[in-house]
């Protein structure tokens, strides 16, 4: 069983994450997951925070040399603006006299509109928003980037994997439908401000995050991931919940401030006769093939072969610089919202953080399907499975 879980406070110590179902003998490091959490911090449109706020992570269980050893792999990634913090976030009771003259202690009580802030203080019963946002907040996912990390390189070791992710809209600014990029292309899409494989098209997403900054607004848009070396069978039509499909639109509708996905060409296909919607089936040299890949690699809850594809629409921020209008929960009065600092867009993370819950989701799958205690064994089990394979 590959599982996984993430605790910790967006301003507290630190986060921790651990992963248990890794094989032994994924090759690892904390370099690794450096350079992960680098790609997360990155592109334009974030705010000052992502410069001061370091990750300074550490494997801390799970990993000798390099190379995991079939245990819980932990991670931990501190907060290096814990010292400001220390008091405030406090695991342990604080004097209130201490507490009282601190200024970032004040009750948080003008919820966001869009945000976890209103109906997580409803749900828990807190006065203060500030045990919600904590939590709620994005910072989050750099813990999931890291463990992200850990199932792209089994995947990559175990299969052979690749895991890309580019921008596709930004606001109201689009990539055109045939951008495709193939594995080779990181590169080049990690260098582009904004994450996007259409170069003119990254000029002008970039223009929009200027305008919506000068403007006091926030973007939203749409991010899409890419893998490609998946072999067919991933995932089941037998149960509901051991679908491939159900199982990555989970996993990618979990991120915080996304509000839809789709696989494939999916709400476009909704609109396509059935004798242009499907991907017709031939046999190739390389072996059975689809002519098209209209259902994103995924089909009947497997996938299929082809490149699997799917796509994530991320809401604009809800801290919004001109602070939209809510109510003081302590009083009932009108007011407006909580203003913490705040990114003009977030979507080019977005599609790092989207990479690393498509590849737990596969590497969870392809653990399920082909089982192992070490890299060595999932191979064999990978080979004997595909010379096996009744139609090929």
């Amino acid at each position: 069983m590959f599982r996984w879980l993430t605790a910790g406070e967006s301003h507290g110590r630190a986060l921790v994450a651990i992963c248990d179902g890794v094989p032994s003998g994924v090759r690892i490091t904390t370099e690794d997951l450096a350079a992960a959490l680098a790609r997360r911090r990155a592109g334009y449109g974030r705010g000052a925070r992502m410069t001061f706020e370091q990750d300074e992570v550490e494997l801390t269980g799970g990993v000798r040399h390099g190379s995991t050893l079939g245990g819980p792999v932990a991670i931990r990634i501190a907060n290096t603006e814990w010292p400001k913090w220390e008091a405030v976030m406090s695991a342990d009771p604080v004097d209130s006299e201490q507490l009282s003259g601190l200024a970032r202690n004040a009750p948080l009580t003008r919820p966001r509109p869009g945000h976890a802030d209103l109906a997580g203080m409803q749900k828990f019963g807190h006065t203060d928003a500030r045990p919600v946002l904590e939590r709620a907040s994005a910072r989050e996912t750099a813990a999931r980037v890291a463990l992200g990390e850990v199932a792209r390189q089994l995947l990559r070791q175990v299969l052979g994997v690749e895991i890309l992710s580019h921008v596709v809209a930004i606001g109201q600014i689009k990539a055109p439908d045939s951008t495709m990029p193939g594995p080779d292309d990181k590169a080049a899409i990690d260098a582009d401000p904004v994450r996007c494989a259409d170069p003119a098209t990254s000029q002008a997403m970039v223009a929009e995050i200027d305008t919506a900054k000068k403007e006091g607004d926030t973007l939203g848009g749409v991010v899409e991931v890419l893998a490609f070396g998946l072999p067919p069978g991933l995932g089941s039509f037998t149960h509901w919940d051991r679908r491939l499909d159900a199982r990555l639109a989970g996993a990618l509708m979990s991120i915080q401030a996304i509000k839809g996905v789709e696989v494939g060409d999916g709400f476009t296909t909704a609109t396509r006769r059935g004798s242009q919607a499907h991907d017709e089936i031939e046999a190739t040299e390389n072996g059975v093939a689809r002519r098209t890949n209209r259902a994103g690699g995924i089909e009947g809850g497997m996938s299929t072969g082809e490149p699997l594809r799917v796509r994530a629409a991320m809401k604009p921020i809800s801290t919004v610089p001109r602070a939209l209008d809510t109510i003081d929960t302590s009083t009932g009065e009108p007011a407006k919202a909580i203003n913490q600092r705040s990114d003009a867009t977030a979507v080019p993370a977005a599609g790092v953080v989207a990479e690393a819950m498509v590849a737990l989701v596969l590497a969870e799958a392809a653990v399920e399907k082909f089982g192992g205690d070490s890299v060595e064994e999932m191979r064999r089990n990978v080979e004997s499975y595909l010379k096996a394979l009744v139609i090929s």
